[in-house]
């Protein structure tokens, strides 16, 4: 099993390129980072200094999107930092949930997004594709190199990834849901005559190494409210109860009562009150470093490649070290 980070992209930039670095000494194989334009700094600009600085490190947004940038401009950065640094990157992509809705507009529609996915990968290799009707190619392109990992929940967003991407990016770490959705997209890949096994399956979500329970709680809950801004969207599409989408997806979110992106993948987000001790416990990963590993084994055994570790609490360096001494060694390379 493959590890990673998962970073905002809050200034000053040294940090998280101090924090990428430190990863990478304990044997963490990605850093990856948020790219919403409004609330944190431009990735692609730290990306050149992590890669600068560290050696094998892969580096990519989770998750960018195909409206922020036109796709000849995400095609053509991630071009040029494979260029420099030697294929290290990685292109997690999705409809756009923060970086479109702050700057006022809707999230993409899948049909878009799957057209992006492989204009993107095409042209980032050196391929022509076609950008709103007209084929272009970047020239200067010579052996690039652009895995593809799109980040999904419902059936037909889970269905598109199986379909199109290189990888599949769940954001969160519950294992009955993560069996669910990676046979959903293995199945669709398989579907298509893709390989459903040539997929990098990679689940994300909050670590909190530590003895104190409640307190790792508290510093992890805002992403159930993360993850309730998508799951919103599935509910207003498939109806509370629907045969499409799991009750043990859909029901937490009940009490929701709306968001504010102000806090945005932040302890103490105002935003997730309704958000139970329970959801926690099973999206994220809490406790001393046996329970991780015990919960990480299991998701390697539901065919999980890459657990990514978001690190947005006061622990982030404990954490991050704790996987390198304890987690990483008992899942590297098995």
């Amino acid at each position: 099993m493959d590890f990673g980070l998962v970073l905002q992209t809050d200034p000053p930039a040294s940090a998280v390129v101090g924090l990428m670095r430190r990863a990478e000494r304990n044997g963490f194989r990605y850093g990856w980072t948020f790219d919403s334009a409004v609330l944190w700094q431009e990735p692609f600009v730290i990306y050149s200094r992590i890669l600068e600085h560290t050696q094998r490190l892969i580096v990519g947004p989770m998750v960018t999107n195909p409206g922020t940038r036109t796709w000849e401009v995400t095609a053509s950065t991630f071009a040029t930092l494979n260029e420099m640094y030697g294929n290290r990157t990685v292109c997690g992509i999705g409809r756009g949930d923060s970086a479109m809705r702050v700057a006022g507009r809707k999230p993409n529609t899948l049909a878009r997004l799957g057209e992006a996915i492989g204009a993107i990968r095409d042209l980032a290799e050196g391929r022509e594709a076609r950008v709103d009707g007209e084929s272009i190619r970047i020239p200067w392109v010579k052996d690039g190199k652009l895995p593809v990992w799109m980040a999904a929940y419902g059936p037909k967003a889970l269905a598109l990834a199986g379909q199109k991407a290189d990888g599949f990016i769940l954001q969160l770490a519950d294992l009955y849901l993560t069996e669910w959705m990676v046979g959903s997209v293995r199945a669709a890949a398989a579907e298509a005559g893709r390989d459903p096994d040539a997929l990098t399956i990679c689940v994300a979500a909050p670590a909190y190494v530590g003895d104190d329970l409640a307190h790792a709680r508290e510093q992890c809950r805002w992403f159930g409210g993360m993850v309730g801004n998508h799951v919103a969207d599935l509910v207003a599409r498939y109806g509370e109860h629907s045969d499409l989408v799991p009750e043990a997806l859909t029901e937490y979110i009940t009490a929701r009562q709306g968001y504010d992106y102000s806090h945005h993948g932040r302890t103490g987000n105002p935003s997730t009150d309704f958000v139970s001790d329970e959801i926690v416990d099973r999206f994220c990963l809490l406790g001393r470093p046996e329970a991780h590993v015990a919960k990480l084994k299991a998701l390697r055994d539901l065919g999980v490649d890459q657990f990514a570790v978001y690190a947005m609490h006061d622990a982030r360096e404990s954490t991050i070290d704790a996987y390198g001494e304890h987690v990483i060694p008992a899942l590297a390379g098995k």
